[in-house]
This record gives structure tokens, C-alpha cells and sequence, in this order.
């Protein structure tokens, strides 16, 4: 009997003994191929010596620094790698343990920032329906899945909620894509003045939305609106790409492809690619100029913050991407890879859509194509998808809840970033395989979905 407490509690998940590469072995020695990097966060796959070697430097020189009393030369230089390769004057590095405790001093520092220039009536976010921001309280009174916060919701503060950037389930027939993202931001405004801009902290949302909807990209121009509307009532922008930041899209930072500079942004999962705990958050000068000039302190900190070892772990995946050119190599296999899964899936009856960018990819699983209509959430398709595909030797990391936080499956696919095209062709086919094993299963429940297509 295990004394853990697992995320199921019905059942102890199979015992992970080895990991090298884009492999994962378990103690019934099953090797799986690792086709979501964990959770979007293993980018340069498991077991890179140059990693593990900067991580056992620093563990000889200081294994632990309490920031109350020092910093590190190694988390000095990772702040300085952050803020050169972020856009704009994104100039300002915080240290965290991941992604929800990023988040968390996201909103704190946000706060600050309008406290000290006196104005502590700002006391409100707005954030979107069906976002998704992280577990801890704060982090998840922010995100809009309602599944997700539905036991904890009288703890959590109240947020403003807004329409996603979500253009295959929500752009009507017939309408214009900048006739919808005119709309999406015209709704966001009117939000803005019902609250009254001087109660509005900050807009937060995830440039490429990740785990909850499945890789959803914004259309064009909804950032740069967002933008516009937060600097004309004078809120602040928060970018999430704890999931989608760090290279996962082909751009370090996701928000660079849309043209727009955010006040803030939390990082996590991969800056540290799973080797250490670690996130981070980014602000622009002006932020820390403020705080500098008024109080001299963010009142905010944890134990772990800073810590050496995750910041040199980090620091050495920074350098790994650049050395070995891996944002080109996402832009290049992540676009094969889309093609790869099209030709596969884009006439299968039982997905609905293909979408993402980079290395950050899902399939939207739908009862009827023509439709849109998702299964039963009875039938827990996402979860039959995970266990056929453990089955077939594949890691992918499914969902339900795609549309509302009940109804609506997808599978999101994150490979690391070393993924080779012979390794996206393997997942494809297990995928494929894993995907008809879970339909086959399902239809004598669900009145026979119809016929699967094989790849």
C-alpha cells in the first residue's frame, strides 16, 4: 500500500524507475514515449547531461541561500538571461518555486504597485471563462474553470469574467474573425467601465491557452486590442505563459509573436524544463520603479524563492535552447508536427479541430464533426484516451471539460523540444491507435459513436 496521497485515490499510478530522452521506463520495465513532456514542461526531455552537470556545480558551491541574506552569482545571471531575452522593458526577474506561486506574486506585485501610488481602491482582476491559472488559492480564484474551483469557491476572491479567445467554439457561423475579436474586446471593455477603471487592477490571460481548453491561439489583433484598452483606463497587462512560455510556441516568450509588451509575466513548467521546481515572474521598469521609489521592499516571499540549484538548472536549459538553436527547431518540427497529426486526424469523425502553435498542439474530441457536439462527460472520453494510450507505450496528457469545465475532451500534445520527426511520426501512430482503442471501448455505452479513421 502506498502512504502517498495521489492524485487518484483509487488507484497508485505505475512506478517511474528511469527516464532518458524523450523515454520513460517504469518499474514493470513499460517504456512510454513522453508526448506532452509531462505537462508541457519537459522541453529539453529527461536526463541532459549539460543540465544535470550545472546542477551538480552549484550543488558543490551552495546548495541553498536564503534571499533575506544573499543572492546567488547563478540566479543573478538567470534574471539577467530572462530580462535580455524578454521584449521590451521586461527588465525585472522574481524567482518562485512554479507556476501557481508565480501567479501568486503576479497578483500581489500587481496590487502593490497601484498601493503604492495610494490608490488601494484597485482591489479587482478580470480574467476569462474557462482559464486557467494555477491551484493555489489565489491562482485559482483567478482562473475561470469552474470544475476546478467548485469545491473551494466561497475561499476564493471574487474576479471579473470575460468571454475567452476561443475562435472554434465561439466565433458564430458567418461571422468575421475581426468582427469577433472586435466584439471579444469591445465586451472587455464594457467590463472595464461597468467595474469602474480605478477599481480594475489588471486583465490576466494566457497567450496560448494551455491545459483547459487545449493550445487555443488568440486571433490576430486580440492582444494588441487588449493592450490598447489596458493602457487607455491605465490597468495593468498580465501575461500567464507559465505553459506556453519558454520556447513552447517558437518564440521564448509566446506574447513576442503578438506584438504587444505586457506589464507582467508569470513564467513556470518549462524554464526549468522538470529538472527543478522553478518559475518565474517578469515585470516591466516601471513596476519595480515604483515599488523602489515608494516603500524599497515587495511584501512577498517564500522559503524557496531564488533558490541556486533551480536557477542553475534553469539557467543551463536557457542555454541549451540557444546553443542548439531549439526555438528554430520547434518553429520547423512543431509545423510538421501540425501537418503530421492533420494528415492523420483531419478527417477523422471524432475531431473536431487541430490546433496550437509550435510544440504546443491538441485535438478536439467531438461526438459529431459537423456539429461540434462533444460525448456524454459521463463517459469520461479524455480519461479512456490516457489509459488506451499508456497501453500503446505513449504519454499525452488529455482533458475533459474542453468547453464549459464539464463538457468537452481533447488531447494536448507538448513533446519536448529534441523531438525528431521519426519520434512526431511514432506519436502520431500511437496516438492514433491509442485514440481507436478508447472509442472501441466506448461505444457499446454511447450507442456506437461511428467509425474511427486509423493513422
Amino acid at each position: 500500500m502506498s502512504h502517498l496521497i495521489h492524485r487518484d485515490l483509487r488507484r497508485t499510478p505505475p512506478v517511474a524507475v528511469c527516464a532518458f530522452g524523450m523515454q520513460v521506463r517504469d518499474s514493470a520495465g513499460h517504456t512510454y514515449l513522453d508526448a506532452s513532456g509531462g505537462a508541457a514542461v519537459s522541453s529539453l526531455g529527461h536526463g541532459h547531461p549539460d543540465v544535470l552537470a550545472a546542477m551538480q556545480a552549484q550543488l558543490k558551491v551552495a546548495a541553498y541561500a536564503h534571499t533575506s541574506f544573499f543572492t546567488t552569482e547563478v540566479a543573478e545571471e538567470l534574471g539577467e538571461r530572462l530580462a535580455q531575452d524578454a521584449p521590451g522593458d521586461l527588465n525585472y526577474a522574481y524567482l518562485v518555486s512554479g507556476g501557481s506561486e508565480a501567479i501568486e506574486a503576479a497578483l500581489k506585485l500587481a496590487r502593490q504597485y497601484f498601493v503604492e501610488h495610494g490608490e488601494t481602491e484597485r482591489r479587482v482582476f478580470i480574467a476569462r471563462r474557462q482559464s486557467y491559472h494555477g491551484n493555489t488559492l489565489g491562482a485559482l480564484a483567478l482562473g475561470g474553470n469552474e470544475y476546478r474551483r467548485r469545491h473551494f469557491e466561497p475561499m476564493l476572491m471574487d474576479v471579473a469574467r470575460v468571454s475567452p479567445c476561443f475562435e472554434y467554439r465561439e466565433r458564430r457561423a458567418g461571422q468575421d474573425v475581426n468582427e469577433y475579436t472586435a466584439n471579444l474586446l469591445q465586451e472587455l471593455e464594457a467590463k472595464i467601465l461597468d467595474l469602474g477603471p480605478q477599481h480594475v487592477i489588471g486583465f490576466c490571460a494566457e497567450t496560448v491557452v494551455g491545459a483547459t481548453s487545449g493550445a487555443v491561439p488568440p486571433t490576430p489583433g486580440y492582444f494588441k486590442g487588449v493592450r490598447a484598452l489596458c493602457d487607455k483606463y491605465g490597468i495593468l497587462m498580465i501575461a500567464d505563459e507559465v505553459m506556453c512560455g519558454m520556447g513552447r510556441t517558437g518564440t521564448l516568450y509566446a506574447i513576442e509573436q503578438e506584438g504587444v509588451v505586457p506589464d507582467i509575466v508569470a513564467l513556470g513548467k518549462g524554464l526549468g524544463a522538470g529538472y527543478q521546481p522553478i518559475g518565474a515572474v517578469i515585470a516591466r521598469d516601471h513596476i519595480v520603479q515604483r515599488l523602489r521609489s515608494g516603500s524599497g521592499v515587495f511584501q512577498h516571499g517564500h522559503t524557496y524563492v531564488g533558490h541556486p540549484v533551480a536557477a542553475a538548472a534553469a539557467l543551463a536549459v536557457q542555454k541549451v535552447i540557444r546553443r542548439d538553436s531549439l526555438l528554430g527547431a520547434v518553429t520547423v518540427r512543431g509545423a510538421a508536427f501540425k501537418r503530421m497529426l492533420r494528415e492523420a486526424f483531419g478527417m477523422h469523425p471524432h475531431v473536431g479541430d487541430i490546433r496550437g502553435r509550435g510544440m504546443l498542439l491538441a485535438l478536439e474530441l467531438v461526438q459529431d464533426r459537423e456539429a461540434k457536439r462533444p460525448f456524454d462527460p459521463d463517459l469520461r472520453l479524455h480519461a479512456a484516451v490516457k489509459d488506451a494510450c499508456m497501453a500503446c507505450g505513449l504519454m499525452v496528457y488529455p482533458m475533459g471539460g474542453t468547453i464549459d469545465g464539464q463538457r468537452g475532451d481533447h488531447v494536448l500534445l507538448a513533446p519536448p523540444f529534441i523531438a525528431s520527426e521519426a519520434d512526431l511520426q511514432q506519436i502520431v501512430a500511437r496516438l492514433s491507435d491509442g485514440l481507436e482503442r478508447a472509442l472501441r471501448q466506448l461505444r457499446p455505452a454511447s450507442g456506437n459513436p461511428g467509425p474511427g479513421r486509423g493513422g
